[in-house]
């Protein structure tokens, strides 16, 4: 495979199905002309007139058609059977509404030029018998009716482009980028054509004609006019309106929570180019979705959720707030990490700290971080937790409770909890450098936490609390006071207590 070239997106057969259905499309204005010539000749009763002008718009629109717009196609049925790039190929894409309606208005304005001077300059006797046309009208009719043909193509293309563009998305995943057409420009141009044309026809006649004459121009052309705005309207509504459809549609799916969607690309305008945008967007979205998902496995959902919420630049700035902090500990960790292998001794740790966080969260605490084998948890910072000593109390309850007995891992290895809980003034926001942040709570409430969880080892206790935590509890745990200590860091000594778990 050359530079430049790529895999194939269709089968042989896929692609002359494509192929078909565009040509078959361009063409189409000659089935549109043999039924503008049927009302023309019915109501002129010069069927003997049919025959021959009917071959020239075949001759023009049919063949000579089929043979200009045959080459606009071959771009793309090469980039679809894998010997260009999309990249090579996007301009025509874009482009192919236009050209090929270039092609059949030009086509068309000879085919009406020869009709309109055939029975001027011609001596068959057929012909002389035909309604003289006057050079006003016969003008009007070059210009209207190419303009039509125009119209009616372009907006016969367009949809077409729209499913080959679904197409090349489906098997490629490729969508347009470039947009040459204007959405305000095509709707204006449309509806000039399907009201004004008529309009103008009928008052070319007024000003032209008169008597018998007068009432045949126009009801030839209010005839043709009515068959040419309905099949108009059908491809300028499906044209318009379906890549609308589409945005909308998609915008529910994204609006029901679904980010996964990505939709096609199907028309070359503003509204092609919002679609692109939006395809950007649900990407955008899904891309804040998975950083959100990874950001809370290492940051607490609540903290991380706190922080995307407030916006701005991610920081959480600092406050104070009472709050209760709460710090577990593995008793032995270190003796127990000796004897275990590496793989065993991370899949019991990660069993067990899973089973020491629900607790944590059931009661309204936020984890703050792990400390190896220990946890840092608060209750009422950054989130509200009404009660949240007490809270505290139970969620450490919980906790000896989950893990006493357990053993955890494929080692099955045993884990002795110890806790310490400390009530006070807390400090938290967001701390660091550079673009290396981190969520944390600093004050002398912390501090007391982590040294009562230590103090456990002294005093043979499980769970240790401070005087200010008890106080915050009311009368809902019975405490057992176990003195004044000395706390390092601290001149005074500490009332503390423990709790009963049972």
């Amino acid at each position: 495979m050359t530079a430049g070239e790529a895999s194939p997106i269709a089968s042989g057969a896929e692609i002359r199905r494509l192929r078909q259905r565009f040509l078959l499309r361009a063409v189409s204005a000659a089935g549109v002309d043999i039924v503008f010539t049927t009302v023309f000749v019915a109501f002129a009763d010069a069927w003997a007139y049919a025959p021959r002008s009917m071959a020239v718009g075949l001759l023009l629109l049919l063949g000579i058609n089929y043979l200009l717009c045959r080459p606009l196609f071959l771009p793309i049925e090469e980039f679809l059977g894998g010997q260009r790039s999309f990249d090579e190929v996007q301009r025509r894409l874009t482009q192919l509404p236009l050209l090929t309606a270039a092609r059949v208005a030009f086509l068309a304005l000879i085919m009406v030029g020869f009709r309109s001077a055939a029975p001027f300059v011609s001596p068959d006797p057929t012909l002389q018998a035909l309604p003289r046309q006057t050079v006003a009208d016969a003008i009007a009719l070059c210009v209207l009716l190419p303009l039509f043909y125009f119209t009616y193509i372009y907006f016969v293309i367009s949809d077409y482009l729209g499913g080959l563009c679904a197409f090349i998305f489906e098997r490629s995943g490729r969508n347009l980028s470039l947009f040459f057409g204007r959405y305000r420009l095509k709707l204006g141009f449309a509806l000039l054509v399907i009201s004004l044309v008529p309009m103008a026809a009928v008052v070319i006649d007024l000003v032209s004609y008169e008597g018998e004459k007068l009432h045949f121009e126009i009801a030839t052309d209010v005839a043709i006019a009515m068959m040419g705005v309905v099949v108009s309207v059908y491809f300028i509504g499906r044209s318009l309106l379906r890549p609308i459809r589409i945005l909308s549609r998609a915008m529910s799916t994204v609006a029901q929570g679904d980010m996964t969607v990505r939709i096609p690309v199907t028309s070359n305008d503003e509204v092609g180019e919002l679609t692109g945008q939006f395809n950007t967007m649900v990407e955008g979205l899904r891309e804040r979705e998975r950083i959100r998902e990874t950001f809370g496995r290492y940051v607490d959902e609540s903290v991380a959720s706190t922080i995307l919420q407030r916006g701005g630049d991610g920081v959480l700035a600092g406050e104070t707030r009472e709050a209760t902090i709460l710090f577990t500990d593995v008793s032995g960790f270190t003796t127990i990490a000796e004897t275990l292998p590496p793989e065993h001794l991370i899949g019991a740790l990660n069993d067990y700290l899973e089973t020491v966080l629900a607790p944590i969260r059931a009661h309204g605490g936020v984890v703050n971080t792990f400390i190896g084998d220990g946890i840092f948890a608060s209750f009422n910072m950054p989130l509200a937790c009404p009660g949240h000593a007490a809270a505290a109390i139970r969620a450490a309850i919980d906790i000896q409770r989950a893990v006493a007995g357990r053993r955890f891992g494929e080692a099955k290895v045993p884990f002795a909890t110890r806790i310490g809980i400390s009530t006070g003034s807390v400090i938290g926001g967001s701390v660091g450098a550079g673009q290396r942040l981190s969520f944390t709570l600093l004050g002398d409430t912390v501090n007391l936490a982590a040294r009562l969880e230590k103090l456990n080892k002294d005093h043979g206790t499980s769970i240790l609390l401070s005087e200010t935590t008890r106080a915050g509890c009311g009368t809902e745990f019975v405490f057992k006071p176990l003195g004044s200590t000395a706390v390092r860091g601290r001149s005074a000594s500490l009332a503390i207590f423990t709790v009963d778990t049972v």
